[in-house]
This record gives structure tokens, sequence and C-alpha cells, in this order.
């Protein structure tokens, strides 16, 4: 195996890891850790800041979950791939993570009524995407590469974009409801990082076969 083949290996998983631990990291840090409001925490804190009460900051708040969908989607997609070298135990922990990053879109003291509402329709209709893919995660590592590619890379760059831009719009409402001016936390940084990892991971694309029986074949032609 080449090292561009491992690094690639190395990046992607990690990368996936990094961007969770830096969505549920917090994007607004405070000395008192109940007034900590992380990646994850937005998409509900975001209903309760009155200028968006109001309407006067119109926002999309499902896209604070966009994160989410992408990181789930990507292992899901790309676990299975025979050109990712991945054995049965890390296909099972990037499932897993999967998994993880799916159900963490349900709404806080969720009940199945209360996904079917328009609220939260987006996010259901998201978390059950993502789990069908976990399930036929082998048979989606069959999808042409450049289309997977594709699809990742405008999730990923949405999700750069959508949450970060607007928590930046909002900051400002949540320092003058802390009174005291906010910088963003770490969480946010840390997230960035491992998506563009994760990103970059996927579009490192290695020349040579990591099959076995084509490199034998190569060997012996």
């Amino acid at each position: 195996m080449t090292n561009r083949i491992r690094y690639r290996n190395l990046l992607f998983p990690m990368g996936a890891i990094l961007a969770l631990a830096g969505y549920f990291g917090p994007w607004v840090d405070h000395k008192v850790a109940g007034l900590v409001v992380t990646g994850l925490d937005l998409g509900e804190f975001v209903k309760f800041l009155v200028p968006v009460r109001n309407g006067e900051i119109g926002l999309w708040r499902e896209g604070f979950y966009l994160p989410l969908f992408a990181i789930s989607l990507a292992l899901s997609l790309f676990a299975f791939r025979r050109e990712m070298g991945y054995r049965w135990p890390m296909r099972i922990l990037l499932l897993g993570i999967a998994g993880v990053a799916a159900l963490n879109m349900l709404p806080p003291a969720w009940d199945p009524p209360r996904l079917r509402t328009p609220e939260f329709r987006l996010q259901t209709v998201a978390i059950g995407l993502n789990l069908i893919v976990i399930s036929v995660s082998p048979f989606a590592a069959l999808l042409p590469r450049r289309l997977s590619t594709a699809l990742i890379s405008i999730l990923v760059i949405l999700s750069l974009w959508f949450p970060i831009w607007t928590f930046l719009r909002i900051l400002p409402t949540i320092s003058d409801l802390y009174n005291r001016p906010l910088v963003p936390g770490w969480g946010l940084y840390l997230m960035a990082i491992g998506l563009l990892l994760l990103l970059l991971g996927i579009w490192i694309n290695p020349r040579e076969s990591t099959n076995p029986r084509t490199l034998v074949r190569r060997k012996n032609p």
C-alpha cells in the first residue's frame, strides 16, 4: 500500500471524527457551562433569539444540521468502496459514526408525532435518508466515484458555508444577550478543519489499485 493510500485512508475517518468533535464542541464558549452553546445546540437555540422570533433576522434553522447530514452520508457512501481499502472493523466503525451523526439530528424530547410536524419534517426526512444509505452502504459503494465525490463535495461546501455564515450573523445578537463581546469558539474552527480533511480524503484518488489480485496481475502480466 502506497503512502498516498495510507494518508487518504487516515484523512477520511480522521476528518469525520474531528468535524464531529468540533460540531459538538463550543461555538459560543463561556466559563459557565450552562451558557456554552455547541454547534448541535444552535438548531434549537436560534428559535429563542428575539430578532429571529420577530422575523428581523431570517435564517434557515435546519441548515445548522447540514454538517451531520454530510458526514453521515460521506461515511456511508465511502465505507465500502474498494479503492478505500477498509477492512470490516473499520467499515463497521465508520457506519457506527454515520449512525451517531444521523440520529443527533433528532429534536430534544422527540416522539413520533412530533417528528411529523412541519417544524421537524425536514430533519426527519434527512435522518431517514441517512439511515437508508447506511443500511445499503455496500450497494451505495457501487455508485460511480465521481458522482459520490461530487455529491459529498457539494454537501461539505454547504456545511462549511451556511452554518458558519449564519452563526456569524447571529453572534452579535448572542453577544447582546450575554452582555459581553463574543468570538467564535474552538468548536467552529475544528469542525471546519475536519470537514476539509474529510473532503481531501475523498479527493485524493490513488493511481494504484488496492485490490491484491489486480496488483498480482500487474506484477505478472
